[in-house]
């Protein structure tokens, strides 16, 4: 495994597997505790889940859990490819409302690590795509949030042009509107 900080928001991790391939298929470490607490990342998940995507071009996010059940992610691109977005939400970070995008794909195993405080979306580049990711808190539900994936604010760059999109996920707050009424996570 070979851990780096994203060069563009401090506190992304990237973390690129290293499959083993022969004629028989592969075997990958996908997780390696003890890597983890020397690169200071989390080694203690509490949930993980998994998500398919049917149709490409399918637009999931930007989601968060309120504070103070913020919650760091581990996430990976299982089947296909996906175009991973993270938006910063940090209350005082130099970066705060700046996006940044990764493409995942099933081919070039990664995961990416979101420290607590960042809105998380993706769109489907393939169909079938299918999304893994672990979770450093528990799912709380009455602190389910989010801000519209297509807030021109944030002004996330899409990979699509028809998306599929949750009646949920267009009806998400502005990011003004969360950092008026909070300040941030």
């Amino acid at each position: 495994m070979q851990v780096k900080e994203n060069p563009q928001i401090k506190g992304i991790i990237e973390i690129t597997l290293e499959p083993y391939s022969d004629q028989r298929g592969f075997l990958m470490r996908t997780f390696d505790k003890e890597i983890f607490q020397q690169a200071k990342l989390p080694s203690e998940w509490v949930q993980e889940n998994h998500s398919m995507n049917v149709e490409k071009n399918t637009i999931r996010g930007l989601h968060f859990l309120q504070s103070p059940w913020t919650d760091g992610k581990l996430i990976r691109c299982t089947r296909g490819q996906l175009y991973d977005v993270a938006v910063d939400l940090r209350k005082g970070s130099p970066t705060l409302g700046k996006w940044v995008a990764f493409i995942l794909t099933e081919e070039e195993p990664r995961w990416i690590y979101l420290p607590k405080g960042f809105a998380h979306g993706y769109c489907s580049l393939t169909p079938h795509a299918e999304i893994h990711y672990k979770h450093d808190s528990y799912y709380n539900k009455s602190a389910d949030s989010g801000i519209r994936w297509n807030d021109p604010e944030v002004g996330i760059v899409w990979p699509c042009k028809k998306p599929l999109v949750s009646d949920k996920d267009n009806q998400l707050q502005s990011l003004n509107e969360f950092i008026t009424k909070h300040g941030g996570l």
